[in-house]
């Protein structure tokens, strides 16, 4: 497998070509709206160039820290473990990675070298009062909230917080990703779709052409069109885009996995829309950076 640098997905997402793509219609929500707040926040633990030096001094590229990197939150699992966690990759594709780095780095270093790294990122673009400020009442949410059928969400409220309140911010941000992303497997698996359907349902949603996104998850050319021959006969596509009925179906696997997350929402109270207004302000300054991808679509996307 060829190593892909961080300097290669950088040129390739940190170009600002991004920023001419119209961004996506998603729901305005207050799950959907926070989500999309802290979602430049939550994915410095491999998008920061303080993270890549740190996994570069580990001799891992790219995808080797990704995915060790977040799989580690859940000790040292078997490949099918993290296939299962992560859902919506490639299994062979995401199986190789893992296997080829969980080996050679240690839990310890990577899970340090992840939180050193973005400690670090948000200390550059967010102050000590800023973080504090989020940090407070998001923290007493994932405290507080059930991790059943949880699994990344629950590793990662497992693991020591970091030091730094911008590090906490970062941590917490991250746990809420990952309780969404658990909560959405779910809605997709209840909805009948598998994890290749999902990739093409979504990237179509967000106005991805065909592949465009779904390649990046390891699914080669032919298995992403067989892919969309079914979903045309399923009514969910015409062959070319989502029918409305396929739209219709991929909304409504939002509003269930907005669902999802009823408790955090209800725990938050009246402290979530300065908790989204301050995040957004704070994820603009991560994006001009640049230490996250310009295009709206990958930010909606994950």
């Amino acid at each position: 497998m060829v190593a892909v640098t961080y300097d290669d997905i950088a040129a390739h997402y940190f170009s600002g070509a991004g920023a001419l793509v119209p961004a996506p219609e998603v729901p305005d929500s207050p799950a959907r709206r926070l989500r999309d707040a802290l979602e430049p926040i939550a994915t410095q633990g491999w998008w920061s160039r303080s993270v890549a030096n740190n996994m570069s001094a580990l001799n891992l590229d790219f995808f080797g820290a990704y995915v060790w990197g977040r799989a580690a939150s859940l000790g040292t699992p078997s490949a099918s473990t993290v296939v299962s966690a992560f859902g919506v990759f490639e299994p062979t594709f995401l199986s190789n990675i893992y296997l080829a780095t969980r080996d050679q780095v240690s839990r310890e270093a990577i899970l340090n070298a992840r939180a050193d790294g973005a400690s670090q990122a948000m200390s550059l673009v967010c102050s000590l009062e800023e973080a504090s400020a989020i940090v407070s009442p998001l923290r007493r949410s994932m405290d507080s909230i059930d991790g059943c059928a949880r699994p990344l969400f629950s590793g990662l409220r497992e693991l020591d917080m970091p030091a730094t309140p911008q590090g906490q911010l970062w941590r917490l941000a991250e746990m809420f990703r990952e309780h969404r992303g658990d909560g959405h497997l779910g809605a997709c698996i209840a909805h009948g779709f598998t994890a290749i359907e999902v990739n093409v349902i979504t990237e179509l949603w967000l106005g991805y052409a065909l592949g465009e996104y779904s390649a990046t998850r390891g699914y080669p050319k032919e298995e992403i069109q067989e892919t969309m021959s079914s979903l045309k006969e399923r009514g969910i596509t015409d062959g070319k885009g989502l029918t409305e009925f396929g739209y219709n179906v991929r909304s409504q696997i939002e509003h269930d996995t907005d669902r999802t997350q009823d408790e955090i929402i209800a725990s938050l109270g009246t402290s979530i829309e300065g908790i989204i207004n301050t995040a957004n302000v704070i994820s603009a300054r991560v994006i001009n950076y640049p230490s996250f991808p310009s295009d709206a679509r990958k930010r909606a996307a994950g």
